[in-house]
């Protein structure tokens, strides 16, 4: 969303994100979940949970966001991660539909959630995948607005016919990357397009193919390469507002990489949410994606 200050277009970014009262980590569908561990302390855990949401909140207003804020649901712990729920650009919305049975809950009531944004006239449309196709929303079908295209990913959560459903629903060029382990399960937990033309991600995700996809698609110049630490800490799953990156907490190397390419870096204690495998992006979901 553009509005005008003093004369000037200033971007506005509409973020939906999800209340974390009902979050914890209760099952494992990925490396990064232990139930045991976040049961050992869960009353503390539960307690930094919330405040880091709430310290992300603030990083994202502080940034100019506007954000939409909805409820959780008992024993659908993972809808803290909206990013997944479905892909919107330009007012259009297409639904997720998740691997895990732990998740496939979720889809309902996020999709009232999405119906009342379309009341709101924050939506247009919304639509659901076909028969067959897997697709978990926007961590699989990442918007590049400087190159005008989707980075789909596939190959642990989302399936071919979903990242075609992508390119189907929106009339958009798809770039496919498959991803190579279950550590980075979805293409924002290891590949952040940037503003300014950077790609920042993690090759180790990746198969030979679509490390060569990614190299003929982003210059030399524009290739920001994440080490196991960044990737590790969650920090290449960040939101790009502008010239910010909002990003887990960071190594020094990586902060003054994007800041001498002109970003200013922003790092929030993610260390809950690291617990499930997720960061800032998976916690947001752009509602204002514009091919525009």
């Amino acid at each position: 969303m553009i509005q005008r200050l003093n004369g000037q277009a200033v971007e506005t970014p509409q973020i939906l994100m999800t209340d974390p009262a009902h979050y914890t980590v209760s099952y494992a569908i990925n490396p990064w979940m232990d139930p045991d561990s976040w049961a050992a302390d869960a009353e503390t855990n539960a307690a930094a949970a919330k405040k880091s949401a709430d310290r992300l909140v603030e990083h994202l207003r502080a940034c100019g966001a506007s954000l939409e804020i909805i409820p959780g649901a008992p024993g659908l712990p993972d809808m803290v991660f909206p990013a997944n729920a479905g892909t919107v650009l330009d007012g259009r919305m297409l639904l997720a539909r998740f691997l895990h049975p732990q998740r496939q809950g979720e889809e309902p009531y996020f999709l009232a959630a999405f119906e009342s944004l379309k009341e709101r006239g924050i939506l247009q449309d919304i639509a659901f995948l076909p028969e067959g196709a897997v697709q978990e929303g926007a961590g699989d079908a990442i918007w590049d607005r400087r190159r005008g295209f989707f980075w789909t990913g596939f190959g642990q959560r989302s399936n071919r016919e979903g990242v075609e459903a992508v390119a189907r629903y929106f009339s958009q060029d798809v770039v496919t990357l498959e991803l190579a382990t279950p550590q980075f399960y979805h293409l924002d937990t290891c590949f952040c397009p940037l503003s300014g033309g950077d790609v920042l991600y993690y090759p180790p995700a990746f198969t030979p193919a679509s490390l060569s996809a990614i190299e003929a698609h982003v210059a030399p110049e524009h290739r920001l390469v994440a080490d196991q630490e960044d990737a590790d800490r969650f920090c290449v799953n960040a939101v790009n507002i502008g010239q910010t990156v909002v990003m887990a907490q960071a190594a020094a190397r990586l902060r003054g990489r994007l800041s001498e390419r002109g970003y200013v870096v922003r790092e929030t204690d993610l260390t809950p949410y690291i617990m499930s495998g997720g960061g800032a992006y998976c916690m947001t979901l752009r509602l204002d994606r514009s091919s525009r």
